[in-house]
């Protein structure tokens, strides 16, 4: 952890916000070695931040244990080159001794993820968060999706509660997303916003319509150079290449996923282990995608790379893998 606001860390980041997987031996047991080494290589790669133990990384499928030692790894590979977010979710309780366990770690921030199971009104949303955010010194981003839709009123008040420094939407309601966007600017407030929709970039352009450029990329697990070639596409205005890797690779990605349930966490880590880096299966209750499917993304992967621009050395085409050292990070 740094003494930097994460908030000013993550206003202009010049890199997508890396969701690393979370690494398993064969037996399930954790695999804090690979775990470190997936981290180090998307780090080395060009992350501007490390968002472990969230959805990617099975926040779910994690013992208290497992969640404090995969918060702490992330941080010691980190190093304070970039900031670590960690998930903190379940009900209030249980979400707070995660938001302390964070603390423990070292992490810099914490990403609220839904609570578990209950569909709340606006007004228990607000108490839940606002509980979270005053149990911890660090800097908590809400994220919206599922059983945890904002209305802007909820999240002007948000907004003005110590601690909450931004938004991270999943829900893909661009109207929503605007009138949110403008109700919190018109109460003088200027939290982060981020784009997190399962494959970020699909809707990338349209997000950065309305001003929210921060987005999580899964593809950066598996992919960096493509995954930083749509980022610097996306943040220099080079929409032609943005464009080309929608058509030819994010667009077929997404039909892709969509073909299993699970497969925005299963897929990805199949990704990852194409890439030469064994980070294991996924635990129950998600399953492993189908075999052809895994074929279908190591060809996707391939044309992908076709679409990327010739690098000059130590361009994002030539960045190392996050995944490993092979053909498909």
């Amino acid at each position: 952890m740094t003494s930097a606001p994460l908030a000013a860390r993550l206003t202009r980041v010049s890199g997508p916000l890396f969701f690393p997987v979370t690494a398993y031996a064969p037996d399930s047991s954790l695999d804090l070695g690979v775990f470190r080494a997936h981290v180090r290589q998307g780090i080395e790669a060009g992350a501007a931040a490390v968002f472990a133990c969230c959805g990617t990384g099975e926040f779910h499928a994690l013992t208290p244990q497992e969640f404090r030692a995969c918060v702490a790894a992330a941080v010691e590979e980190s190093a304070g080159r970039v900031p670590v977010v960690a998930g903190a979710g379940y009900g209030t309780a249980l979400a707070v001794q995660y938001a302390r366990l964070a603390e423990e770690g070292g992490a810099d921030g914490l990403l609220a993820m839904p609570p578990y199971l209950v569909v709340a009104d606006q007004a228990g949303l607000l108490a839940h968060y606002s509980e979270l955010a005053a149990s911890t010194r660090l800097d908590v981003i809400v994220y919206q999706r599922d059983n945890a839709v904002l209305t802007p009123e909820t999240a002007v008040a948000l907004a003005r509660v110590d601690g909450v420094i931004g938004f991270k939407d999943g829900l893909g309601d661009l109207d929503l997303m605007q009138r949110i966007v403008s109700a919190v600017r018109s109460a003088g407030l200027d939290p982060l916003y981020f784009n997190g929709l399962p494959t970020a970039e699909l809707t990338g352009l349209a997000y950065r319509g309305i001003g929210i450029t921060l987005y999580s990329s899964a593809v950066f697990c598996f992919a960096p150079d493509i995954a930083l070639a749509f980022h610097h596409a996306l943040a220099s205005g080079d929409d032609e290449l943005a464009n080309r890797l929608l058509d030819g690779f994010f667009v077929p990605l997404v039909e892709l996923r969509n073909q299993g349930r699970g497969y925005a966490v299963s897929l990805v880590k199949a990704g990852v282990r194409l890439g030469g880096l064994d980070v294991g299966e996924v635990r129950p209750p998600l399953s492993e995608p189908d075999a052809d499917h895994i074929e279908q993304l190591a060809v996707l992967i391939e044309r992908g790379r076709a679409l990327l621009p010739a690098a000059e050395p130590g361009g994002p085409a030539e960045s190392g893998g996050a995944g490993g050292g092979g053909a498909a990070e």
